[in-house]
């Protein structure tokens, strides 16, 4: 069978392609040719490379019918962000593919009601925020990145349903590997938070550090799509949570990471106003969406439809981030 990847060469596809390629599939990826797998494997010699820049292609109206054209039995897109793009690929592979499966967001979900958050709690994502200096802010910060994710999944979800487009939407948390940085203890992307811990010097906390971050290793993430695509029959029409076995909170997180550099732990903790004006602009909106999403979802779908057994926790996968980030001297301790 032919499987089309649409953005394989991001984290999740450096595992998932090797994948696909040794379970006997003919594997075509289509990307930007700006990027390359985190990691080298012998299976991207068999590969396929398709160079097609999806934005410019979606303008045109054009992309749907070139995924088409190659001829699929299986599409993943890795890379879908509007409602637009995802209607016009299922317009153009309708009747013609034996199974589509789309890279969701935990972010489909805004608030949870309870803890941990199951795919049949309705979704309530975050609009837009009100940033006002947008200067060094990670872009999807300035979009309304979840609602939209849980429009395309609804969407998805719905032409499963009534009209029998073979769609499954897997939902990751914060993908980490080697190669992939993980989100810090204090919810950001400021790696310095590491090294701080690494020497045992104090690392400050918003509020009481008990809000959650929830990690998955890039090789889960994989494991997850091979497992929808072999359970086909009971996939179809659903969305699974992509995720390791537990969430951390902050405060764990930071007490694990420093015990696992063989130092003490040194926390203090202020009310998030105050907190804020202790880091830069950037860090402190992207400390906010991690803390005000709190992601903590429930894996038990997965494991008793699709049999997903993730390999790694959140600290395992974490550490094995930190391994490479400490060799390519990412972070200095």
């Amino acid at each position: 069978m032919r499987v089309v990847i649409i953005g394989g060469s991001g984290h999740t596809g450096t595992y998932l392609v090797p994948r696909l390629v040794e379970a006997g599939y003919e594997v075509i990826n289509v990307t930007r040719g700006k990027g390359k797998p985190y990691l080298s494997h012998a299976a991207w010699r068999s590969v396929q490379q398709v160079t097609m820049d999806r934005e410019i292609e979606d303008a045109a109206g054009h992309f749907g019918k070139q995924i088409r054209d190659l001829k699929p039995d299986i599409v993943i897109d890795m890379f879908c962000f509007t409602l637009d793009s995802a209607k016009q690929i299922v317009e153009a592979l309708q009747g013609q593919i034996h199974h589509f499966l789309h890279c969701g967001s935990m972010w489909v979900h805004g608030f949870n009601t309870t803890v941990p958050v199951t795919e049949d709690q309705p979704r309530r994502p975050f609009g837009r925020y009100a940033i006002e200096n947008s200067e060094g802010i990670d872009p999807y910060l300035l979009t309304d990145y979840g609602a939209k994710k849980a429009t395309i999944e609804a969407y998805l979800l719905d032409e499963a349903r009534r009209n029998g487009f073979p769609a499954t939407c897997l939902h990751p948390g914060h993908i980490v590997g080697p190669g992939h940085y993980p989100v810090t203890p204090q919810g950001n992307f400021n790696n310095q938070v590491f090294e701080k811990l690494a020497r045992g010097e104090t690392l400050t906390l918003p509020n009481l550090g008990l809000e959650t971050v929830h990690h998955v290793h890039g090789d889960d993430v994989a494991q997850a799509f091979m497992k929808a695509i072999a359970h086909r029959s009971v996939s179809l029409g659903e969305s699974f949570h992509v995720v390791s076995p537990a969430a951390l909170t902050l405060r764990g997180y930071a007490e694990s990471v420093a015990a696992w550099f063989g130092k003490p732990v040194n926390l203090e903790f202020l009310g998030w106003e105050d907190w804020r004006k202790t880091v830069s602009e950037p860090e402190a909106w992207a400390t906010w969406d991690h803390i005000a999403h709190s992601p903590n979802g429930s894996i038990a779908k997965g494991q008793r439809l699709l049999d997903y057994q993730p390999r790694y926790t959140s600290l395992q996968a974490i550490f094995e981030s930190l391994d490479w980030m400490i060799t390519h001297q990412v972070i200095r301790v």
